[in-house]
Order: C-alpha cells, then structure tokens, then sequence
C-alpha cells in the first residue's frame, strides 16, 4: 500500500492515546491508501458485465476515481447525494453510484444485496488495511521515542549535563580505559577557572553557570581547532575540568594549554571575564598511574594559579563587571 506518511502527525499526535488517533487519522487516507483500486474496478466490472449494474466511484470529494457503464451527464454530489459511503471509523472515504437501469426486473433484489456485500466487504478491508497502517506507524514512532530516550539516558549518565563535556564518573572510566591500552605518551591537564565564587558571590548563579559552560565550551573548541579530535574532557569538580590528550606530544599539549588560557583572556564580556589556571603533566611511561599524574598536574595548576592572581590588571579584569551590575 502507498501510505506516503499519512497519520504520521505532530509531536503531540504521537503521544495521543492509540484508540484516539485511529479515531482522528482516517480523514488522511484516500481510497488508494486502503484497498487496491484495479482490484475493486475488477469486481464492479463482474457486476456490470453478470448483471448490468452501472457503477461509479469518487473519493470523499467527489472526485471520480472510476465510471463502469453509462454515466454520461452525470456529476456526483457527495453532500446532498453521496449515494454508497464506504466508511472508516466514522469517517466516509469513498462514494458508490449505482445505477440499475439495465438491471433486469426479477434480479434488482439479488443484485442490490449483492452490491451492499461487496461494499460492507470493502468496509470491512478498508478498516483492516486502515488498522494496520496505523499500528505500524505508531510502533515505529514508539520504536524511535524509545531510542531518542534511551540515546537521552546513556548521554544523562556519561555528560555533565550543564557542559555536556563527560561527567566525573565517566571521565574516570575513559581514563582507565586508556590506562588498560596502555596510550603512551598522554598529556594529563588540570585546568581550575579562577575566582569562580567571586562572579557567583557578586552576579549569581545564573551567570556563574554561564562562566563554567563558556570555559567548557573553549575547551572543546580548541581541541577542536588545534586536531586533538580524541581529547577526553571532564568536568570533575564545581569549576574544576580534567583533560586527557593521548598521542599528543609535550609541545602540542602546551599548545593547547596556551591557546585555552588566551581564549579566555580575550573573551569580552560585560560581566564575565574568564581566567584559568593550567597545570600538564605528560604521562610517558606505562608504568606510571593517572590518579598520580593529575595529581602533579594539579600542583602544577595551584602554581599557575598563584602567578596568574598575582599579575597586574588581573583584579581590575576580574571586577570590571561590577561596573556593569
């Protein structure tokens, strides 16, 4: 059958009760989409042919989808006379004329209960065909609701949902997972937004959100920019974001970490100002451990960290916003 989509609805259709839209959707089928039209012009012709009944045929609208017999100068009024309804769920798809003007006498009887059969027969097809249309669009559109919530729930469970970098958990897990694969060399950075609680304490939460998701969103960017398309980046903490660049060597990894500081010191805002400190330890040797690595890289952060708070303009940077409150 050439169903072409028909029923598929909106968004709210799809989480309507089943029952109710089989009740709404049949005003979307033509005749065509529910039973074949070569075949029901066979059988009218029998009727023609056996018994000199004239038949026509038209759409819901009175649109003429087959004439067998003499029907010259006619032309269907589906309103004031819709002749045969065929019917789904309450709804008319189609119209039947009949004309017996060749029908002899002593067989009218026989062959209007023979007309009425076969029209309760396409009834009854046309609703079967109408049925199954239906419950194969809305299985397939619960199969696709099924996966988006499913695809929804394993992205929920491995990213942080206000960055959409990898969560803590999941984080660890790709670290470990590059631990058993032994990837050597690996640049463990510690990256730590600076004064975080200062645009949290003095614009609220709403921008300090903005902060975290604008550093986020540098780091990934220039991963991005600089080919380190198999960075690993998690944020493990509040302000705090961990990222792994394996296969990268120490002057590519210093590049990254320059590039992610100038990014936010040349982000231009009229409350935030972003500033990070950085801390990279490169991993070499398979022998040595990821907790301790990031752990060096984090003491490696507090020292930049210190040099960065203590440089000049760095306050007059940070506060600038206030100016703008």
């Amino acid at each position: 059958m050439d169903y072409n989509g028909k029923g598929r609805g909106t968004m709210n259709e799809k989480r309507t009760a089943f029952a109710q839209r089989i009740e709404q959707n049949s005003k979307n089928y033509s005749p065509k989409d529910l039973f074949d039209l070569g075949t029901a012009e066979i059988m009218l012709t029998q009727l023609r042919e056996n018994f000199g009944l004239d038949t026509l045929m038209t759409d819901r609208h009175g649109n003429i989808l087959m004439t067998i017999g003499d029907f010259d100068g006619f032309k269907p009024d589906v309103v004031n006379k819709p002749g045969n309804k065929i019917r789904v769920k309450g709804r008319t798809v189609c119209h039947i004329y009949a004309k017996y003007d060749h029908v002899v006498q002593e067989k009218f009887d026989a062959v209007h209960r023979i007309l009425d059969a076969y029209i309760k027969t396409l009834e009854n097809y046309s609703e079967k065909s109408y049925l199954a249309s239906e419950q194969a669009v809305y299985i397939e559109e619960l199969e696709q609701q099924l996966e988006r919530e499913t695809a929804q729930a394993q992205y929920s469970g491995q990213n942080d949902p206000l960055t959409g970098v990898l969560n803590r958990n999941h984080f660890i897990s790709q670290m470990k997972e590059l631990a058993e694969r032994e990837v050597v060399p690996t640049a463990a950075i510690c990256v730590n937004i600076n004064d975080w609680r200062f645009v949290d304490n003095n614009f609220g939460e709403e921008e300090s959100d903005r902060l975290i998701v604008t550093v986020a969103e540098i780091l990934k960017a220039r991963a991005e920019e600089n080919g380190l398309e198999h960075a690993v980046i998690g944020r493990v903490e509040g302000d705090v974001f961990n990222v792994l660049l394996p296969l990268t060597e120490e002057d590519e990894a210093k590049a990254y970490c320059d590039a992610i500081q100038q990014a936010c010191d040349s982000f231009e805002d009229e409350k935030l100002a972003p500033s990070i400190a950085v801390g990279c330890v490169m991993r070499t040797n398979v022998e040595e451990s990821f907790k301790n690595i990031l752990s060096d890289a984090e003491y490696a952060m507090l020292e930049n960290k210190f040099a960065i708070k203590n440089a000049p303009g760095y306050r007059e940077r940070l506060e600038k916003g206030l100016k703008n409150a």
